[in-house]
């Protein structure tokens, strides 16, 4: 038997999973680790320390399944867009990662937005904002002009701990589409958007396809893994388009809905959707794209109130699953990183509305579910405005997909039938796509056929849909008080 390796770097976690060539997940891993928060806004990881979950999920990986490291036919890796390491010439990291989350280069993108929207816009189908490289880059110029001059590559995060595995420096165009330095239109580094940087093109990674076969594990690097050297090593790509695949959404009109660090509803389409509410990524499928809408903080607000008042999320659930939808009278808006859809706002905060004395902890943990599913909502609502054809059920998918309190209540809100499959985790859609790359399945639609199977189907009760309506009136009106508050803050 041979199998592939899928490893996904998410906004606070890692993932492996080993796929036999049959399509069966034989064994999986997970590793944990930090983000920084050195001053207000800002949100920064050590890719030192995705490269140690890297090194303890193979090992972890190829012990718990037992086999040879040798029968691993091909590995993939993909992580979060947006999340760019400066590094020197010698690819040596000049700072700590900062993280799409980071929103400390909100004056860097009004000034691009107040001078080069138009531009900006027609070459990359979005509009400035703190979660790309572009204005990211800008703040380091402007902020730490030393570091900055001694720029010599721009790895982004898979492409990073992809070159530790094999020394070779490339990224894939759907992980280049998320930096604001690449032009939609030609498919390459773009002269002027690099220019606006204070870079040169040159230095940055070359682009090729996610299933080239780029290189292989080195001698160095199978020491420190346990993987087996000359393993072949794909480029990959980014999660989201990895979780997109891994749900089984390769055709028109299917639609995912995703729980993870993030939240996205995305929709896979023939065409791009240039809009300030959507983000426009090729999809893997060639001439398909999966524009989306986005809520800044899903499973990464769950983490966060988990982390700071403490407890399980087995724990967390069953005690929220006792409360009234509603929370009685208890409301979270999930802005602790800012927003994106419908606001586009990095100045936004997270709040706890409506406390009173009778409210536990258990309504507080239902209240952060509730907080994220209605933004969700919200996105929902802004992409059918937009009248993109779909499908009138969902996929849902990310870390999230697995509570089940959660996937009722995010039913219920959107008011659809929500799918889940057995596992929708992007280090499963890698494993996939280092299946296509080495020909153990023909091509994506083969890989879903083979791969993808439903696990569950949550049906929305309407009458909740109906009084969540109610309250999501109240979730507005309580965004559109404090909003300006937060613009002086």
């Amino acid at each position: 038997m041979k199998y592939l390796l899928g490893i996904d770097f998410g906004g606070g976690a890692s993932k492996a999973t080993l796929l036999s060539e049959e399509g069966i997940i034989v064994a999986e891993h997970s590793v944990e680790y930090p983000t920084l928060h050195p001053n207000k806004g800002w949100c920064e990881q050590n890719p030192d320390d995705w490269y140690k979950a890297l090194c303890e999920d193979t090992k972890a990986l190829i012990k718990k399944s037992g086999i040879d490291a040798a029968d691993i036919m091909a590995i993939a890796v993909d992580s979060a867009t947006h999340t760019a390491v400066l590094c020197d010439s010698d690819a040596k990291p000049l700072r700590a990662a900062i993280h799409w989350t980071d929103t400390r280069s909100i004056a860097e993108a009004a000034a691009l937005k107040a001078t080069h929207e138009d531009m900006i816009v027609k070459k990359t189908y979005s509009k400035p904002g703190t979660i790309w490289t572009l204005p990211q880059i800008i703040w380091v110029k402007e902020n730490e002009p030393e570091t900055f001059s001694k720029l010599g590559k721009i790895f982004f995060e898979k492409d990073y701990l992809r070159y530790q595995l094999t020394g070779v420096y490339c990224t894939d165009y759907i992980e280049a589409q998320g930096s604001m330095l690449f032009d939609n239109n030609t498919m390459e580094w773009d002269d002027e958007l690099c220019k606006l940087a204070g870079i040169d093109k040159s230095i940055m990674p070359k682009i090729v396809k996610p299933t080239d076969v780029i290189g292989s594990v080195t001698a160095k690097a199978a020491e420190e893994t346990g993987l087996f050297e000359g393993t072949p090593v794909i480029c990959g790509t980014t999660d989201t388009v990895m979780e997109v695949f891994a749900s089984g959404a390769v055709e028109e009109g299917n639609m995912t809905v995703k729980l993870a660090t993030a939240g996205r509803i995305c929709v896979i389409t023939d065409k791009q959707y240039p809009h300030p509410y959507l983000i426009n990524y090729a999809h893997i499928v060639d001439g398909l794209w999966y524009p989306g809408t986005a809520t800044k903080a899903a499973a990464s607000s769950y983490r966060w109130y988990r982390d700071t008042f403490g407890g399980e999320y087995k724990e967390l659930d069953m005690g929220a699953a006792k409360i009234n939808m509603g929370c009685d009278g208890l409301m979270f808006h999930p802005y602790i990183n800012g927003e994106l859809t419908p606001y586009n706002d990095p100045k936004l905060c997270g709040s706890f509305i409506g406390v009173r004395a009778e409210h536990t902890k258990a309504h507080f943990t239902r209240a952060v579910l509730e907080g994220v599913s209605f933004s969700l909502l919200h996105s929902m609502m802004a992409l059918n405005e937009l009248k993109i054809p779909h499908d009138s059920y969902g996929t849902l998918i990310g870390g999230g997909a697995k509570g089940k309190l959660w996937k009722q209540i995010t039913a219920d809100m959107l008011g659809i039938t929500l799918k889940t499959t057995e596992s929708s985790d992007s280090s499963f859609g890698s494993a996939m796509l280092a299946g296509i790359a080495v020909g153990v399945f023909k091509d994506a639609k083969d890989a879903v056929k083979k791969c993808v199977k439903v696990n569950d189907t949550v049906e929305p009760n309407m009458e909740n849909h109906a009084k969540y309506m109610e309250l999501f009136e109240v979730y507005k009106k309580v965004h559109d008080a404090l909003a300006p508050i937060y613009k002086d803050r």
